[in-house]
């Protein structure tokens, strides 16, 4: 997988295994905020769980009128 991880291999294969607390965290963070069910967010792809993460957290800046932060090049993508 280019630029990206993976969830399976071995050693030396070149693919990374992406961390579990980040998985869990991704989960509850669209779970809190959306009540969509464990099952369908843990089937979605790893992208299209961050990108959700990011337009929640997109969401939660613009109700509490929170400028938009220069130096977080995390939201800029």
């Amino acid at each position: 997988m280019r630029g990206g991880f993976g969830f399976s291999g071995g050693e030396g294969n070149g693919i990374t295994r992406y961390p579990i607390d980040k998985i869990y965290e991704e989960v509850s963070f669209v779970a809190y905020y959306f009540h969509w069910p464990h099952d369908e967010i843990m089937s979605m792809e790893h992208r299209e769980r961050r990108r959700w993460c990011d337009q929640i957290s997109k969401i939660n800046r613009k109700l509490n009128d929170e400028p938009d932060n220069p130096f977080d090049v995390f939201s800029k993508r």
